[in-house]
């Protein structure tokens, strides 16, 4: 009996020793994989900075950087963004040059060669080529604070590095131009659009398919966003506003991702004192204010990438341009992948740029103005300086692109407003279906000179409101060739304003950017219930979603039906009049202008397209309440058009942790909001930031990213904004008086 006791109690040490051994080495993992690689928050920091800089971060990881100089500062800005966001970085880097295959293996391969032939790292090349003195060396203080963390930190990164296998590379001047070429490239694409319309013109009415592609119309009728990335701004003039001073406020529209795109920062030095989001990879703020202004901006929408087929052996290279034979360059690339061995391609470019498709015997070129840039800069530390109106515009008149509407606000009262980009002039066509290549009279003439862009200072109403809608005049003496945003989001947004009279608060410009209401989706509700009306429907299947929608407010509220129904409803009809233009193609009208379209289209009833609107507009109402009950049951007052919109963002290495990874998820949430409200809300883009400025009193201004500063799984700073903003609060912007959780000073190497 005593042999087996002694038996058990040997073995119950031997399991109590296992475990703790298994205890040691997991914390001792977790120390070195999350622990090790979080940033230094406290203590001192041996670097290359000439003199000490202070880093104090708040309560939400914000770093607030204090520097004797510009340099210094942006060395630390370079340091710390990479402390929190090294992984997203990199991965950044990666996509815009075509490397991802190099970490993640095959299934990265086709979007390597997609980049590839885009030819994005020899453009970011010739960028730097065209960079003034004092831009290069911007980049370079940043770059080498980038360097100093990695040359750092080596073998303790954060968790995404230590899966995939392997450490970062060194961090280049040309690598920050990757980042802002991946920006540009996000918010300026339309060739896939230009392609769509083409399917529909092979096959459709050429009438009607053009009358569902209004591309540029007047103000009365701006076509519309449906899926594209959009943005809110608006600046309200001193007497329109409870406190006596500017307001300026702006929510940009992006995919949502996990860390978000954006990074808080602060940065002080002499002559610099400047707050607001910043681009991970990009030193400066991109939008926020310093002592004296405060800037926001939205997407322009302007139309820069054409499309050209093109009479060329693709064996050869050669091509036809203006009756004359010419030779395109061969460029040769070498995609590494995980794994396998490397893959060379050979890209053909022309003078209108590289080979975009070559399907079929028709080859395509791409002709894009992020490739041929004249005059570049990179002005975000110029703007970030600015004092004044003119010290802004200057600096503005040097942003290539993407297209952008700046909105401007300043503490002597003033507001304004600037378009920016290199726009291409166009004289001979509108460009927005692949052209003829080879006759030499579809060419760009130039670009739009700045000081011809749209702009406004002090406008005798007081008001500034920039919504992706088209800021062009119907007389502008340039052709106009953009896919600019429906007045639904614009309109709304003055509306609000308007109604505050002269008493708009910092929580009014909150609370506008919360606005789910939908004017399109309110209007089509209103043409389900009229054509139910109308052909004396006496469907019992509707009755309960007709009383609803007659009723409805056209509030996308996620917890009600309303939205759901008119949403499926819209679908449907969308594909029936694309349909009814191109047979066959349904399918292929995915553009953003669609709800404004189909507005326009109702309003106007023209004869041909349908033998009764009514009889169309039921049959798409049938068709969304069957969707609804299959995907959420019988009973339509249970629906939830949350569940529709639902958003769910992924962490895109963490989540294939067995078990645990789904924690470092966000979502699934219902959401609220629509394509066609200010809160612009789809399942897969929202609201990237919400920032509201108090100009003067900067204090008093808001700010809130959607998830967090850190991209570091263990982080505190991980998601700790996720319920703010999803709940429609926001956070100070700490700016005169920072309330310092942790301290950590760079000191020079001695």
């Amino acid at each position: 009996m005593g042999s087996t006791i002694a038996l058990v109690r040997w073995i119950l040490r031997i399991v109590n020793i296992l475990i703790a051994i298994a205890a040691v080495v997991a914390l001792g993992a977790f120390y070195k994989f999350f622990w090790m690689a979080m940033p230094q928050t406290t203590g001192t920091i041996t670097s290359a900075v000439a003199r000490p800089v202070a880093v104090e971060r708040d309560s939400l990881g914000v770093p607030h950087i204090r520097a004797a100089s510009q340099e210094d500062a942006l060395f630390v800005q370079g340091y710390v963004t990479a402390e929190d966001r090294m992984w997203q970085m990199d991965a950044l880097r990666r996509f815009s040059a075509g490397d991802l295959a190099e970490v993640i293996g095959p299934a990265a391969l086709e979007s390597d060669k997609e980049t590839r032939r885009l030819r994005t790292r020899r453009i970011a090349e010739l960028w730097y080529a065209e960079l003034p003195p004092a831009d290069k060396a911007e980049l370079a203080a940043y770059a080498r604070g980038v360097n100093a963390f990695i040359d750092s930190h080596r073998g303790n990164y954060s968790f995404e590095f230590t899966v995939l296998g392997y450490d970062p590379r060194p961090w280049s001047v040309v690598d920050s131009l990757l980042i802002g070429l991946y920006m540009y490239r996000n918010l300026t694409t339309t060739w896939e659009e230009k392609l769509r319309k083409a399917t529909m013109l092979s096959t459709g009415d050429p009438a009607k398919v053009n009358y569902l592609f209004p591309y540029r119309m007047g103000p009365e009728f701006q076509p519309g966003g449906d899926v594209q990335p959009g943005s809110n701004a608006w600046a309200v003039a001193p007497g329109h506003t409870a406190s006596g001073k500017p307001l300026l406020s702006n929510d940009m529209h992006l995919e949502f991702a996990e860390p978000g795109v954006w990074f808080m920062t602060h940065i002080t030095a002499p002559g610099l004192n400047v707050s607001g989001v910043a681009l991970p990879g990009v030193p400066g703020i991109i939008v926020g204010h310093n002592d004296r202004i405060a800037w926001g901006c939205t997407n322009l929408h302007f139309d820069v990438q054409d499309l050209y087929l093109e009479k060329m052996d693709i064996r050869t290279g050669q091509y036809v341009f203006n009756g004359h034979i010419e030779q395109a360059r061969a460029e040769r690339e070498l995609i590494r992948i995980k794994g396998k061995p490397p893959v060379e391609v050979v890209n053909w470019v022309t003078r209108h740029g590289p080979v975009w498709r070559d399907e079929n015997g028709r080859v395509i070129t791409l002709k894009w103005a992020a490739a041929s840039p004249k005059n570049f800069g990179l002005p975000m530390v110029e703007i970030n300086r600015a004092r004044n109106w003119q010290e802004f515009t200057k600096a503005i008149s040097r942003f290539p692109g993407p297209g952008q509407n700046f909105v401007y606000a300043d503490i002597d009262g003033n507001i304004g407003y600037h378009a920016t980009g290199q726009l291409p002039i166009r004289t001979t066509y509108w460009g927005d279906v692949p052209v003829d290549g080879s006759t030499g009279q579809n060419e760009w003439e130039g670009y739009i000179p700045f000081d011809e862009l749209p702009s406004a200072f002090n406008p005798k109403n007081g008001y500034i409101v920039t919504a992706n809608q088209n800021p062009f005049p119907p007389d502008y003496k340039y052709r106009v060739s953009g896919y600019f945003a429906s007045p639904y989001r614009s309109r709304q947004i003055w509306n609000r304003l308007q109604a505050l009279g002269n008493k708009v608060t910092p929580q009014d410009n909150l609370n506008i950017q919360r606005d789910v209401y939908s004017g399109f989706s309110k209007f089509l509700g209103r043409q389900l219930t009229a054509a139910y009306d109308a052909r004396h429907a006496t469907n019992k299947d509707f009755t309960d979603a007709v009383a609803m929608l007659r009723n409805w407010d056209g509030q996308m509220d996620g917890e009600r039906p309303e939205g759901l129904i008119v949403t499926l409803a819209f679908q449907y009809l969308r594909k029936a009049v694309a349909e009814r233009a191109s047979p066959g193609n349904g399918d292929a009208y995915l553009l953003q202008l669609s709800p404004a379209v189909l507005e326009r289209l109702l309003k106007e009833r023209p004869a041909g397209w349908f033998a009764s609107y009514d009889e169309t507009l039921l049959r798409a109402f049938a068709d969304a309440m069957d969707e609804g009950r299959r995907m959420q049951g019988t009973d339509v007052k249970k629906w939830k058009y949350g569940k529709y919109v639902f958003l769910t963002v992924v962490n895109p290495v963490a989540s294939q942790i067995p078990y645990v990874g789904k924690y470092f998820n966000i979502g699934p949430v219902l959401q609220s909001g629509g394509s066609t409200s200010v809160k612009q809300t789809t399942r897969k883009l929202g609201p990237s930031e919400r920032f509201d400025a108090v100009v003067g009193d900067w204090d008093q201004s808001l700010l809130n990213i959607p998830i967090g500063q850190s991209g570091h799984l263990f982080s505190f700073h991980y998601k700790d904004q996720w319920e703010a903003y999803y709940n429609g609060t926001s956070f100070p912007m700490q700016f005169n008086k920072v309330d310092a959780k942790a301290r950590v000073v760079f000191e020079p190497v001695k």
